[in-house]
């Protein structure tokens, strides 16, 4: 009996295909089904699926956003019978002992638009939660869970897997993220830095003094003040007016190219600009000498022109021997853009 591990991919909308082109780097055997146009498909692999997962993990695709594994999949009978199922497969697995008592459990659904069914994910999640109750003596949590259960709803099957957050990439559902807009924030550019935290492990303590290019109308700026940084912003266009007579701010109205700063006066340097890779690399490029060796860099790269693997190659010539790429990652908030998370050496 051949071994066939099947796992549901998610990528940012538009970029499904850049994301199967890594996975199939990984697993040249792999074969593809698309499920949503262009953001998530199926994809079987000859192996263990706990090898699938821990070798994407190892090895993390850029455009791959999040992945679930599918253990057990059911045509649609269209009707309570699914939940009928869904319960009794959980409680088998519990009986298994594949959850141990005491873990705490999320259970994550997710619905295609055209998967006609009579049931909203949240009753779903409620019949399942409720096994997770009676089985496991457990309440079920959203965040911070030891395992998920993982329910994918498409237009004719049901598609149900457990794992670990990690191996799924991300513990939001979907590698969807979501952050809570505050009243007083200047932009939602905000979340982008707050994800890159999360996803790359980033500790901004560390740091004293940051650098941000391009930084009007200033969501990275405020967000490394409040994280108590002394931050230098340089950008011609003007910043919020609630960011000016910060204190722990200094902003250079100006053209990058036209700022001079003291040699490696800084340990963290962020750019987030609007303008194509190579101009924004070429004035990235510029001021490296302004970066402390040691120091952490997050860039986003607009993907102006698709062309994403060929683009981060470009700029790492640019930047090379300057910076060492950590990681590349579109991140759930880039939208048509990616974030690189660089070392100065």
């Amino acid at each position: 009996m051949t071994i066939l591990a099947k796992c549901i991919g998610t990528s940012n909308h538009g970029f499904a295909q850049y994301a199967q082109e890594e996975i199939r780097r990984l697993f040249p055997a792999a074969k593809f089904t698309l499920l949503v146009p262009t953001e998530v498909f199926m994809f079987e692999v000859p192996m263990e699926v706990q090898e699938v997962l821990t070798a994407i993990k190892e090895q993390e695709p850029i455009f791959l956003r999040h992945v679930q594994p599918v253990h057990h999949e059911w045509d649609l009978s269209r009707s309570d019978t699914d939940l009928d199922q869904l319960k009794t497969w959980l409680g088998q697995v519990v009986s298994l002992g594949l959850i141990g008592h005491g873990e705490k459990i999320a259970v994550q659904v997710r619905k295609e638009e055209r998967a006609d069914v009579p049931y909203a994910p949240f009753a779903v999640k409620a019949a399942l939660d409720e096994v997770i109750v009676s089985e496991l003596r457990s309440e079920p949590v959203v965040r911070q869970s030891d395992r998920i259960v993982s329910v994918y709803i498409s237009a004719n099957k049901l598609f149900a897997g457990i794992s670990k957050p990690a191996d799924n990439l991300s513990d939001w559902s979907g590698g969807a993220i979501r952050f809570h807009k505050e009243e007083d924030q200047i932009s939602r550019a905000k979340f982008k830095l707050l994800e890159a935290e999360q996803r790359f492990g980033l500790d901004f303590s560390y740091a004293r003094s940051a650098l941000d290019i391009g930084a009007a109308p200033g969501g990275w700026t405020s967000f490394l003040l409040e994280r108590g940084l002394r931050v230098t912003a340089i950008d011609p266009a003007a910043m919020h007016p609630s960011l000016y007579g910060n204190p722990m701010l200094t902003i250079h109205k100006k053209n990058a190219g036209d700022v001079k700063l003291r040699q490696d006066e800084f340990d963290l340097l962020v750019c987030d600009m609007s303008w194509s890779p190579r101009q924004m690399g070429r004035l990235v490029a510029d001021l490296l000498y302004a970066l402390q060796s040691g120091g952490t860099a997050i860039i986003t790269v607009k993907l102006m022109h698709k062309k994403p693997f060929q683009t981060i190659r470009e700029l790492m010539q640019m930047f090379e021997p300057s910076l060492f790429l950590i990681k590349a990652k579109q991140l759930f908030h880039n939208r048509e853009e990616l974030t690189l998370y660089l070392q100065k050496m």
